[in-house]
């Protein structure tokens, strides 16, 4: 856990300790326009932990962005959720589970990705899947969709990094080490035009599900971010690339100040019409987190506040201080977790006891039931055949440890190579 940051445990505590704990609000709304019809959005404000206890209830946003068709955008939306809900453990605690929460969603875009590649379509989709349980937000990301954060006080959080190489030089070196070539295309005279791209296949994101024709160094795998609000609440905008290529965040936020969720995605989406013309899909879901009985967004106009990224590489003080000496009220958002890295290990270790957090014998990503002995430790090379142990886990199964050392950049290691080819076969 990074300096600065606040333990999950404490911040339920200090929630569990109020006279009053109440769940907020949620109003939510969307809006699009088509130009290549592969935008696809998933909203569903009333999953439930527990099936029939209302109390366990979670909200679920979803915005995908596909791109060379719309197969990779459909898929993940009818099999995403899923996929990370099946990676959590039953009988959780709702600490436990919001914690678990973060692996859980690697697991599920991984298996995702896993599972789309084998109908070897070639299509891909960006992904941005935001769930709010109470006041905590977790977002996890692939791809150059956004997800920001509006809080009460007038601050302004990105929750989600770009992963497109123009902006993003750690993935650009990430790709060129795992064997990718990243460039510009080259026109007559050896000009070259136009954002970087990763070849073979040309993208311009560094990260996706799908894409199986573009190499395994475009990896899967999201960041993840997760935040507690204050019970003054905030607005969250999500929004595909149609919307970020035309405006700020600060253009986006302020040109839908004072209107309630649904006309505000409305707006966003006309006003970058406005800015840049239907190029691309634009759609955009805005979710107002409201304390309880609140009627509209209890946002400050725009300018009280000031723009923050929240990301560990910044000063833990950028965490909490204003940048916007004028406003005298605190910022209370605070960061329970965050982590981006590519390396599958670091991503699905966990410093929680294993018996919470992981299904024993399971493999971490497809959930596929093993045998004592077979799988792949992630904290080892190659299977042991006998005496493993709960704590050597979590384990992968030989054809999730095969995407897993070909996204490294790794050809597969020999037992690994030799058994999975006997499967396919």
């Amino acid at each position: 856990m990074g300096e600065g940051m606040i333990p999950l445990a404490v911040l339920l505590k200090r929630e569990l300790s109020n006279e009053r704990v109440e769940k907020p609000d949620l109003l939510y709304g969307q809006a699009n326009q088509s130009k290549k019809g592969e935008d696809f959005t998933f909203l569903k404000a009333e999953c439930q932990r527990v099936a029939g206890n209302s109390s366990t209830t979670f909200s679920v946003f979803v915005l995908f962005d596909g791109h060379n068709g719309s197969a990779a955008a459909i898929y993940s939306k009818e099999n995403l959720l899923s996929n990370v809900l099946c990676a959590i453990p039953p009988n959780l605690s709702r600490e436990e589970w919001i914690a678990a929460l973060p692996r859980a969603l690697v697991a599920g875009f991984v298996k995702t990705d896993k599972d789309f590649q084998e109908k070897a379509c070639k299509s891909g989709t960006t992904a941005t899947i935001v769930i709010i349980d109470g006041w905590v937000v977790t977002v996890a990301s692939v791809g150059d969709s956004r997800c920001i954060l509006e809080s009460a006080e007038g601050s302004v959080y990105f929750l989600s990094t770009d992963h497109r190489l123009e902006v993003n030089e750690e993935e650009v070196e990430r790709i060129t080490a795992s064997g990718g070539e990243v460039g510009r295309i080259n026109i007559a005279g050896g000009a070259e035009v136009g954002p970087l791209r990763c070849w073979p296949g040309g993208l311009c994101l560094s990260r996706s599900i799908g894409d199986v024709d573009v190499g395994e160094f475009i990896v899967p795998i999201p960041h993840v971010k997760q935040v507690k609000l204050s019970n003054a609440g905030g607005r969250l905008v999500i929004s595909s690339d149609g919307v970020w290529d035309a405006l700020t965040c600060e253009k986006a936020l302020s040109c839908c100040w004072g209107l309630p969720a649904e006309a505000a995605a409305s707006r966003i989406v006309r006003e970058a019409l406005k800015a840049k013309g239907l190029h691309d899909d634009i759609t955009c879901i805005v979710v107002d987190i409201l304390p309880p009985e609140k009627l509209s967004p209890p946002l400050k106009k725009p300018g009280k506040g000031s723009l923050k990224s929240l990301f560990r590489r910044k000063s833990c003080e950028s965490f909490s201080e204003p940048l916007d000496r004028g406003c005298s009220e605190p910022d209370v958002v605070e960061e329970i977790f965050e982590d981006g890295s590519a390396v599958l290990a670091e991503r699905l270790n966990t410093e929680y006891p294993i018996s919470n957090m992981f299904k024993l014998f399971m493999c971490a990503v497809c959930q596929l039931e093993m045998r004592p002995g077979e799988g792949i430790s992630l904290r080892a090379s190659s299977p042991k055949p006998s005496g493993v142990s709960p704590w050597d886990g979590p384990f992968l199964c030989l054809t999730c440890q095969a995407k897993k050392e070909a996204m490294e950049g790794k050809p597969p290691s020999g037992s690994c190579a030799s058994r999975v080819s006997a499967t396919i076969k």
